[in-house]
């Protein structure tokens, strides 16, 4: 494998403008692990191998099972998650598959039994975040270990 651009140095600006809203997320009290499951989810979606290896392994480094992670992909049928993490994962797979059926209400619905207006807000940013993310590192054809 070969990467195509290092983004970081093609476009600085970029790049500040994508770690600011990555910071806003990290700053508006939305949990962390949870982050990490969109960042996982929404990037297993959108084939991310570069975003896939990092997210596993900060979830892994957080303390959670290697169980649990290898069973992501099929969460609608494990028994490991939450109904917080159900219904945020649903909604990660909604969000960044947009075009296929949007947010039905019934998912809207869930997610807000768990959390209130700004923080359904925060959790949008954080998946529009890591799929901008998963965009870039794609387009320039990052892998696990590119820049190392």
């Amino acid at each position: 494998m070969k990467l195509r651009m290092n983004h970081h140095k093609a476009n600085p600006a970029a790049y500040k403008a994508m770690s600011g809203l990555e910071q806003f997320i990290r700053d508006s009290g939305l949990d962390h692990e949870l982050y990490e499951w969109i960042k996982l989810r929404a990037s297993q979606i959108n084939n991310c191998s570069f975003c896939i290896d990092m997210h596993a392994k900060d979830l892994l480094k957080m303390g959670v099972s290697a169980e649990k992670i290898m069973l992501l992909t099929a969460w609608h049928e494990a028994p490991h998650f939450t109904s917080q993490e159900r219904a945020v994962l649903e909604l990660t797979e909604c969000a960044t598959k947009l075009s296929e059926a949007g947010v039905p209400k019934d998912v809207y619905d869930r997610v807000r039994e768990h959390f209130d207006e700004k923080q359904f807000v925060d959790l949008i940013m954080a998946i529009n975040v890591i799929n901008s993310w998963n965009r870039l590192g794609v387009s320039t054809g990052m892998y696990p270990g590119a820049f190392s």
